[in-house]
């Protein structure tokens, strides 16, 4: 139908609009250490409220040597305190703990970091990484010396094992003409490391599904050492096992995290254990296991080691002669796990009763990717296997997914597809009915 005295006018359908929900405003502390980096913080706040989150800066009393309260204040719109003794009356040095979303302390210095790690509260901002429960993030800077001194080593990892995020450093020029390892990760890349972390839904207190269930989950690649410089290792980038490991957490379960050379970074408000080969990951599930809920084993395990280990590098020979290397078997980690549940049962803390197993396969030409799966599962003896299908451009490092979720119940497979995030999504919950 034309309108009136539009003649044969063609009328244009309304086009539909879709309006996009507002984001999710968070509140953000943001602790700033007293490095020459400190300058570049400046585009952190500006990133996060344009973002639309409310952000309080915490600075030290060195950093403010470096930018001035006012710079932080006109750019966060909210007053700035150093000390446990300002704004006494709203208990501060409590309160921005307590009400945070995120903390996210850029640059951390080498001193901050061993403050936070010996669990100090000299200051406001060390005080409120003591108060908060909410995920931290620290963004490190310092001399590439300092970085890698074993002291910041240790505690880098102490920090990682109670589930801070700590990024690794860029890259680049240094203060002075150095350059090396140590350099404040770019402004733009560490928000997009915690955009993430501020955009997540998450269940919390006794009502989330998993609240009072314990999840171990192994996610990264395993690698064995050949000689000091080279390892036998596979392309597995931890994404998908890390992306589990923050589902389960979102549902309330209290997750232990075996990381095996990941990377994309551990998640916060998880509990993590490092670890480097097959063998190792072996020790530390069979630490970790006893007394969980569930066990979730995403980690490529490779299936083989050097026999031998040499002590020094693997030099190519004058008479032109190729190294021989011997491989041996690694242990089976899954169904060692499914072993060790019946073995132990009734002695001392119990193994899991949900074993999930994950299953990296290609087909061929008599069998598909499916039928290898469902012989694994039998083999194996765990309660699910999530299967995907792996290749040169499919799988390993990739954001995308796409797995079938196996039944030793029978049930029909499940099929999930889609971000990693979502594929780790639609497992957590077929876990949480499981489990519940």
């Amino acid at each position: 139908m034309s309108p009136a005295g539009s003649g044969s006018a063609d009328v244009k359908p309304v086009e539909e609009v879709t309006i996009a929900p507002e984001p999710t405003v968070r509140r953000v502390v943001l602790g700033v250490a007293g490095g020459i980096a400190a300058y570049k913080a400046t585009a952190l706040v500006r990133g996060l409220k344009e973002a639309g989150h409310h952000v309080d800066v915490v600075p030290t009393d060195s950093a403010l040597r470096f930018v001035g309260a006012p710079t932080w204040e006109a750019l966060s719109g909210q007053p700035v305190h150093t000390s446990v003794f300002e704004a006494v009356d709203r208990v501060n040095h409590v309160a921005l703990g307590q009400q945070a979303d995120l903390v996210l302390v850029a640059p951390a210095t080498a001193d901050l970091l061993a403050r936070a790690a010996a669990g100090r509260a000299d200051d406001l901002l060390t005080a409120t990484l003591l108060a908060t429960k909410a995920q931290v993030v620290m963004a490190p800077a310092m001399h590439t010396e300092m970085w890698q001194h074993p002291a910041t080593v240790t505690n880098v990892a102490t920090l990682r094992s109670r589930g801070v995020i700590v990024l690794d450093p860029a890259v680049g020029r240094l203060t002075g003409p150095d350059s090396g390892p140590g350099r404040l990760p770019e402004p733009s890349d560490i928000l997009a490391a915690v955009a993430p972390l501020l955009a997540a839904e998450r269940s919390a207190g006794a009502g989330a599904p998993l609240a009072g269930r314990r999840v171990v989950v192994s996610a990264g690649g395993t690698r064995e050492a050949l000689d000091p410089v080279r390892y036998l290792g596979n392309r597995s980038s931890g994404k998908q096992g890390v992306a589990l490991a923050v589902a389960l957490r979102d549902l309330g379960a209290d997750v232990d995290l075996i990381a095996a050379n990941l990377e994309v970074p551990a998640p916060a408000g998880v509990r993590v254990t490092q670890v480097t080969s097959a063998r190792d990951l072996e020790t530390a599930v069979g630490h970790s296991a006893p007394g969980a809920d569930a066990l979730v084993m995403a980690a490529a395990v490779a299936d083989f080691r050097p026999a031998d280990v040499q002590d020094t590098k693997i030099k190519k020979r004058d008479d032109g002669e190729d190294p021989v290397i011997t491989l041996v078997r690694n242990p089976d980690i899954l169904a060692g796990a499914v072993r060790s549940r019946s073995e132990h049962e009734g002695d001392g803390p119990a193994w899991p009763g949900l074993i999930v197993g994950f299953a990296a396969e290609t087909g061929d030409a008599e069998h598909s990717v499916v039928d290898y799966a469902t012989a694994k599962l039998a083999k194996k003896g765990c309660e699910l296997l999530v299967v995907n299908e792996v290749g040169l451009t499919r799988g390993f490092g990739r954001d995308e997914n796409v797995v079938d979720v196996l039944s030793a119940a029978g049930d029909e497979p499940a099929h999930l597809e889609g971000s990693k995030v979502e594929v780790a999504r639609g497992v957590a919950k077929i876990m949480a009915g499981l489990l519940t």
